[in-house]
């Protein structure tokens, strides 16, 4: 009878690494859980590159409005006149004001998103804003007279309103929101991948305990 050959034990050492590798691959341990956080960093921060770069500057030049001079605002005044058709049309709207503001938009050019109007005394009084600048305008109920005195922003100002959002609308709104959204999570993901790191996890902890530190004790020695 021949007898079957015993593999060595080299060989059964090399087989059994080999499964136990299959296995994990098959599975999600801690080394996937932080592959897969790599990979969501790494794609997060190229999407959100822009965007850090952006918030970040425009929070320095809103902390400093005196490091860059981006331009005093420039003012023009203007005049137009609405159509006594278009002018009924305007007043007799469910918003008399944004009517009126609309129409005289299309007569001359104005900065800014409709915000606010009243209609006193034979005059309606219209706001305008935006980012790019304001725009005040006075028109004659009467007559349809318009009196239209913008004020362009300059790009600092410009970019510190994109930066709160300052009547932008509600699509920057979402720019924002996403943003912000997308740069907590990158960070939490950074954050997870120091416990990979096993020589450097008792440092990031630690720097991470004297940071909040002394952010909690700002606050309260100059702040509060």
């Amino acid at each position: 009878m021949v007898q079957a050959k015993r593999p060595r034990k080299g060989q059964a050492n090399a087989r059994a690494r080999a499964q136990a590798k299959s296995k994990g691959q098959g599975g999600f341990g801690a080394g996937g859980f932080y592959r897969l956080c790599r990979m969501l960093h790494a794609y997060l921060s190229a999407f959100a590159f822009l965007a850090l770069l952006f918030f970040a500057f425009t929070g320095l030049t809103l902390n400093h409005p005196d490091w860059l001079v981006g331009g005093r605002p420039v003012e023009q005044v203007r005049n137009a006149h609405l159509p006594k058709a278009e002018l009924d049309a305007a007043l007799e709207a469910p918003d008399a004001g944004r009517a009126l503001a609309a129409a005289v938009g299309r007569q001359t050019p104005v900065l800014g998103r409709y915000q606010s109007g009243e209609i006193l005394g034979g005059e309606a009084l219209l706001r305008m804003e935006g980012p790019a600048g304001v725009t005040d305008i006075t028109v004659q109920t009467a007559t349809g007279a318009a009196e239209v005195d913008t004020k362009a922003a300059g790009a600092v100002a410009m970019l510190n309103d994109l930066h709160k959002g300052k009547a932008a609308g509600k699509a920057w709104s979402w720019v924002i929101d996403v943003s912000a959204v997308v740069l907590i999570v990158m960070s939490l993901l950074g954050y997870i991948l120091f416990f990979s790191l096993r020589f450097r996890l008792v440092p990031s902890l630690v720097l991470t305990g004297v940071s909040l530190a002394l952010l909690v004790g700002m606050y309260w020695v100059f702040v509060a």
